[in-house]
């Protein structure tokens, strides 16, 4: 806390105000660093994820094979609820994004057997 004296006979000033604003506005700019690393790496990891996805479509793709799994979908989706459960984030926040995942590599497996 910064200190400011006076000449009145009350005592010193506290400027504590502006320091919990300062401070506030420290955390603020550390965790949005925070989230911006971490958006970056989510982007990085979808796009290492995809260039398996990618790979698996051509396979399915060169064996004949249906572009969807839906019992490996189903197990990839417990996976995750669990996980996220474990992470204390919301299963069925990470159920729905999966699901968005999963239907984009589907759409890209499909256009792989054209």
């Amino acid at each position: 806390m910064r200190i400011r004296f006076s000449n009145q006979k009350d005592g010193p000033l506290t400027d504590t105000a502006t320091d919990a604003v300062t401070r506030a506005a420290d955390v603020l700019k550390e965790h949005r660093e925070s989230i911006d690393r971490l958006d970056a790496i989510l982007v990085y990891t979808l796009g290492e994820r995809f260039k398996h996805t990618q790979a698996v479509g051509k396979l399915k793709a060169e064996h004949a094979l249906p572009p969807s799994d839906p019992a490996r979908e189903g197990k990839q989706i417990a996976r995750l609820e669990d996980l996220a459960k474990r992470a204390d984030l919301d299963p069925e926040f990470a159920k729905k994004f999966l699901n968005f995942i999963i239907a984009e590599v589907i759409q890209h497996h499909k256009k792989h057997q054209e």
